[in-house]
């Protein structure tokens, strides 16, 4: 489902806008790292657990049978690394992200490139910061000089929006609630989607200062307490455009109009994962939304966007490595050294 705002051409036009930005600051920032949510803090394995027992018209698509499905969760900031060699610290504002890739999932796919994947993206801010994909792409000139007076002054929402979503402050990413921020195919209907420590979440009076500090606490209460972190798997449903509206991104969908629905649990088991051999495997998985069953497909103009970002991005990003396992380069054309 596409904004009926936004022809199919501009639609196109933009996402290549935005495409093109982000290659270019993927090409001079870590050709060979992801553009987006660069920074891991620990790609670690679990059980997506299918609740029994669900009302018949929540047994769609991954949820249709109750079964426990092996996953693969990757954990990060959301910003790009701040120059050449270097990535931002934790202490920086930024949104904080979950990406759960559930395996072993039977059905036709909508992206072709993996077999038995279905993936969920999701961040610790219940919004996007901008409305749709129109407002998405002009953000990116913003800080280039390339948009009129009045057309910064329409973007200041975003911008204040933005504020918010990198402010909310997480001492730990395992005991964090996270948003999809967009909505969702489930079967007929639309949903968002959250997933919710089931450990309270205590609101951190001041953060750790250490520069990665969130991978620390993942370190400290799996490996080093040895305990298992648990989350709900929630969905909300679409009621109308007033209230829960498809396009505009920035609007939250408040849970007195549509309560969240448990559908399943994510158990994390205690762990070891901060080892070399683990950072490899998360530096080369490609986790997009698109990963998906039709039944639960994305929808709306920035998930439209993310169909083609995610695949590009992903495809220069692993060109890059095989380049460099092919034939090396001089150092004019690699000019590897931090900007």
């Amino acid at each position: 489902m596409s904004n009926p705002s936004i022809s199919t051409t501009e639609q196109e036009a933009l996402t290549d806008e935005v495409l093109a930005s982000s290659l270019q600051s993927q090409r001079q920032n870590g050709p060979d790292l992801r553009q987006i949510h660069t920074k891991s803090h620990g790609l670690v394995w679990g059980e997506f657990i299918i609740e029994p027992n669900l009302p018949e018209h929540l047994q769609v698509g991954l949820f249709k049978i109750p079964q426990t499905y092996p996953v693969w969760i990757r954990f990060s900031n959301g910003g790009a690394p701040e120059k050449r060699g270097k990535l931002r610290s934790d202490n920086q504002p930024d949104v904080r992200g979950i990406a759960i890739k559930v395996m072993n999932v039977d059905g036709v796919k909508v992206l072709d490139d993996e077999e038995k994947t279905q993936d969920f993206i999701l961040n610790s801010f219940p919004t996007f910061f901008t409305k749709d994909i129109r407002d998405y792409a002009d953000i990116f000139k913003a800080g280039s000089g390339l948009l009129t007076p009045e057309r910064t002054q329409e973007l200041a929402y975003a911008f204040a929006t933005l504020q918010k979503v990198v402010s909310r402050k997480v001492a730990n990413p395992l005991l964090t609630q996270y948003w999809s921020m967009s909505p969702f195919k489930f079967g007929e209907r639309i949903v968002k989607l959250s997933v919710k420590p089931q450990e309270p979440e205590q609101p951190p009076a001041t953060l750790a200062e250490a520069e990665n500090y969130l991978r620390e606490a993942i370190v400290k209460y799996l490996t080093e307490e040895k305990r298992d972190a648990y989350f709900d798997f929630l969905i909300q449903f679409y009621v109308d455009e007033e209230k829960t509206p498809i396009e505009n991104l920035v609007q939250e969908w408040q849970e007195s109009d549509s309560p969240f629905i448990k559908v399943a649990t994510v158990r994390i088991p205690s762990q070891t994962f901060d080892f070399e051999e683990r950072k490899r495997l998360d530096e080369g998985l490609l986790f997009s939304p698109w990963h998906t069953i039709p039944e639960h497909e994305p929808v709306g103009s920035v998930n439209l966007s993310r169909k083609k970002l995610y695949s590009e991005l992903a495809k220069a990003r692993r060109e890059q490595v095989s380049q460099r396992l092919r034939e090396p380069q001089p150092y004019e054309l690699v000019q590897d050294q931090p900007l």
